[in-house]
């Protein structure tokens, strides 16, 4: 297989409202463009010609409004996750190759741009197979540096899927999914340099047929929040945990809330612990019976109790209230944090009645444990937990927050 990169050339300043397929046309024709070519062209072109240019004033709101939460920070750093799925840096927003004082935006929705542009450029030139990928530079975990990688895409496959297939010593491949269209737009980028002023290019030669892939749309590349062992920083986990009021249908992995409680368990080893998993419907129901807590379900598919030992095992001394209330706070805040990091929802309220003696009659338990109440967990509901968003400038507006509780520099 032989792949060629063909810059394209020539290309004007981009304004909002110029036909990028009339300004592509003239160069396609002259690299005599043909069926199972690719284009692939900057985000920065289409978000121009989209007319995605706003102020650059206040670049921390325009980050806010672009993003929908905040992955991890550092600094003036901030790595978002935008409304169409990205995790990228400042959720895109980019005064690179733009006037100076104006900031360019994502395009509102990257696979429409792409489609768009696609049936143009095939109707002018008189193209069956022509394909589109809308390109930008994103860095990645645990690399250094920046690589295109596809935003939008049309006429092609974002994703070949070869599971099911063979390798070359006859073996099945199992979980190979590649991501086709990033490759496309990582090969561009070699190209389409930040100084060459060169925001288009032709590739021609590749097959985007292996796997027997239909064209799928970049939005494809996007690994669902569920799916992502990576979903937030350890630091942002912390702040954003909040509880669910209502649950997602479906059920929690058993294995999920054995890790939860393992991070729990680990976070205060001055006491000794144990935590009762509820799953049954009829334990559940004779728990919440038990100890009136009937309002804690909220379709929780499992029920947490986290108990107590109130005799100090070395020195059989019995534990101040105190002492239990520091250690229930830090393994309890544990527990739900462990819980959220891995997209699971959860309820508890300290402040909701709680029988103490029937929760351990009902559940069994010695006179030296005490029960402090039901954690709720169940599927996170859509959309995730109903949860305040953290300001992007870690020194700018408090989001309606208590101003004491924000540190200050001086």
């Amino acid at each position: 297989m032989t792949i060629e990169l063909i810059p394209l050339e020539g290309l004007p300043e981009i304004e909002p409202g110029d036909d990028l397929a009339a300004l592509l046309e003239p160069s396609l024709a002259e690299k005599a463009a043909r069926d199972g070519d690719i284009v692939a062209i900057t985000q920065k072109v289409v978000s121009k010609a989209e007319g995605r240019i706003v102020p650059a004033e206040d670049r921390a709101a325009w980050i806010e409004r672009e993003s929908v939460g905040v992955v991890a920070r550092r600094g003036d750093l901030v790595i978002t996750r935008t409304r169409h799925g990205f995790v990228c840096a400042n959720a895109g927003v980019d005064a690179s190759n733009v006037r100076k004082g104006f900031l360019t935006l994502l395009p509102e929705d990257p696979d429409a741009s792409a489609e768009r542009l696609q049936k143009e450029l095939s109707a002018r030139l008189g193209l069956a197979r022509f394909g589109i990928v809308i390109t930008d530079t994103f860095g990645r975990p645990w690399r250094e540096g920046v690589v295109d990688v596809a935003i939008g895409c049309a006429g092609l496959p974002a994703l070949q899927d070869l599971r099911g297939t063979v390798d070359d010593h006859g073996q099945a491949l199992e979980t190979t999914v590649v991501a086709f269209a990033d490759a496309v737009a990582a090969a561009s980028g070699l190209v389409m340099t930040k100084t060459a002023r060169v925001p288009a290019a032709l590739v021609r030669g590749v097959d985007a047929s292996a796997g027997d892939a239909p064209p799928r749309p970049a939005r494809a590349l996007v690994r669902r929040p569920e799916d992502d062992l990576f979903r937030e920083s350890a630091l942002v986990a912390i702040s954003v945990a909040q509880p669910s009021h209502v649950f997602g249908p479906g059920e929690v992995s058993p294995d999920i809330v054995e890790e939860a409680v393992r991070a729990a368990a680990a976070a205060h080893t001055s006491a000794e612990w144990s935590f009762v998993v509820v799953s049954s419907p009829v334990a559940r129901q004779r728990l919440a019976a038990a100890t009136g807590t009937d309002g804690v379900l909220h379709g929780a598919s499992i029920l947490i109790v986290p108990c107590i030992r109130m005799t100090d095992g070395e020195t059989s001394r019995p534990r101040t209230e105190g002492a239990v209330l520091l250690s229930a706070g830090a393994v309890i805040r544990t527990l739900v944090v462990a819980l959220h990091t891995q997209h699971v929802g959860w309820s508890w309220d300290p402040g909701l009645p709680f029988d103490t003696d029937g929760a351990r009659t009902s559940l069994a338990l010695g006179e030296d444990w005490r029960p402090l109440g039901v954690v709720a967990v169940g599927p996170m509901p859509e959309g995730g937990a109903s949860r305040p968003r953290p300001p992007i400038d870690p020194m700018g507006a408090l989001d309606g927050r208590d101003q004491a509780s924000t540190p200050r520099r001086k």
